[in-house]
């Protein structure tokens, strides 16, 4: 047995009336299919990037007049243009290999389970270190999950030990997708790049492997940003063993492709300076929430240190949301796989854009000053880390409701400032509070001189206070020093 990834049925999607079925890729602009349906959601989130990238192999539109006229699904014409791609997508059998080497690699196969990101590798398992990693889950994978556990991991690869490249976007990347909120075509549709068809020879594993082990770097094609290698990235050099049913292990030799100065367009992008190259994001571990935002959700002030992913920036359909996922790493260990959904926000002008990021930037200082203010009741690090946390969390439901607001024109600053102060002071005497009594007489007047900074920080005096209300665009109170100027 064998798979052909564009000729064979091997994707499940889940439907529009809840059944769940088995299809090819051109099956993905048929009307009633919904999502993709794997066990794991990296390989979910992976399969959407994997459709993606097959359209724009195959049949991009030109610009975005032509995506525009091309909106709605045409199943045949997708299968139509995916056929002659066909010999290149064999998972397994003679000839090229779908992200594999072109010749066959020499050696002995490691197990099948180092596909998945947050599998165990050999010294950890032998350590017996592998708590927020797991050993010994697949012995074997049928082939359509092989397939999409060996595409993920080529596109999300980490560090892996000497010569093991990461991904053209680093270890565990974060991945943007707009979402129209209908069918799966049109997901894929609106993510998809402008460009021209690619041809055979522009996929990785139908050339000889571009190896790195004299630092050689693969650029993006010459004058552009990204090309169809963006979503068919080859950094690891591997090798697929199987018997007549399924993969049973893996052969990896050092030195895969290195990729440099490749933006990918369903991700964001940041830089230290202006200038300086752009490095893409990474996911930190927890909650993403409206924090989060600025130069991932909604271009940040300038956009000169951050820039949204290239499908969000082109902003092609109103309404939905925005997916954001991806594996939170630290260096090759794995610590969280993100995934949220948020709000798509309807194309704002200058203006309401600017109170928008005044709303994230005053809860910032806010949640600094409180993180500040509990110094006399927590300790620093991670308890008063997790106090800030949860000021996000807790002021989310409100934020988005103001953000609705601005959309409509309203200008919500002072709410949101009374919302904020009846979180962050509710927050500090929620810990300051209980068992006050039996504190010492020094302690207690900490306590109290870190909530009167609190309070006057909230009212804006002060350097914080300064920043809280700059963001939000209030004038600052009267001191006596600006009194008399």
């Amino acid at each position: 047995m064998a798979l052909n990834l564009i000729d064979d049925p091997w994707i499940p999607v889940l439907c529009t009336d809840g059944s769940r079925r088995v299809i090819t890729p051109w099956q993905m602009a048929e009307p009633d299919v919904l999502q993709p349906d794997w066990p794991r959601p990296d390989l979910n989130i992976a399969c959407l990037e994997l459709l993606i990238g097959l359209v724009f192999l195959a049949d991009p539109p030109v610009d975005s007049e032509e995506w525009e006229h091309r909106c709605f699904a045409d199943p045949q014409r997708l299968r139509e243009k995916l056929a002659p791609y066909a010999p290149a997508f064999n998972l397994v059998g003679d000839g090229p290999l779908f992200l594999q080497d072109m010749e066959p690699l020499a050696g002995e196969g490691g197990p099948v389970d180092m596909l998945f990101i947050d599998s165990a590798g050999a010294n950890t398992a032998r350590n017996n270190a592998d708590v927020m990693v797991h050993r010994d889950r697949y012995g074997r994978l049928d082939f359509p999950m092989a397939a999409m556990a060996l595409y993920t991991f080529q596109a999300d690869a980490p560090s892996g030990g000497a010569g093991n490249r990461t991904s053209m976007r680093g270890g565990g990347p974060m991945v943007t997708l707009v979402d129209p909120e209908k069918t799966l075509w049109d997901l894929v549709w609106a993510n998809v790049p402008c460009g021209h068809p690619a041809k055979m020879e522009d996929l990785p594993w139908m050339r000889p492997t571009r190896v790195s082990d004299t630092g050689q770097q693969t650029l993006p094609p010459v004058g552009e940003l990204f090309g169809v290698e963006a979503f068919f990235g080859m950094p690891r050099r591997l090798r697929l063993v199987h018997d007549e049913a399924a993969v049973t292990g893996v052969i990896q030799k050092p030195w895969g492709t290195n990729y440099a100065l490749w933006k990918h367009p369903l991700s964001p992008y940041y830089r230290l300076k202006p200038g300086t190259e752009w490095l893409p994001k990474h996911p930190r571990a927890g909650h993403f929430g409206y924090r989060n935002w600025l130069g991932v959700v909604m271009e940040n002030s300038g956009g000169e240190l951050a820039e949204r992913a290239l499908c969000l920036r082109e902003q092609r359909v109103s309404g939905g949301s925005v997916i954001v996922a991806g594996w939170s790493m630290d260096n090759m260990k794995p610590r969280d796989f993100i995934l949220s959904r948020q709000r798509l926000l309807s194309v704002l002008s200058a203006e309401a854009e600017e109170k928008l990021v005044g709303l994230i930037q005053a809860a910032e200082a806010v949640a600094v000053a409180l993180r500040n203010a509990l110094a006399p009741v927590l300790a620093g690090g991670e308890a008063r880390d997790a106090e800030r946390e949860e000021f996000f969390l807790q002021t989310e439901t409100k934020f988005l409701t103001h953000a609705q607001a601005i959309e409509r024109g309203e200008d919500p600053a002072r709410a949101w400032l009374d919302d904020l102060r009846t979180q962050a002071l509710g927050q500090f005497d929620a810990e300051a509070v209980p068992g006050l009594d039996q504190r010492g007489v020094e302690t207690i007047g900490r306590i109290a001189e870190a909530r009167k900074y609190l309070v006057m920080a909230l009212a804006g005096y002060g350097k914080q206070g300064g920043d809280i209300f700059n963001s939000l665009g209030l004038a600052l109170p009267e001191t006596r020093k600006r009194k008399a100027a």
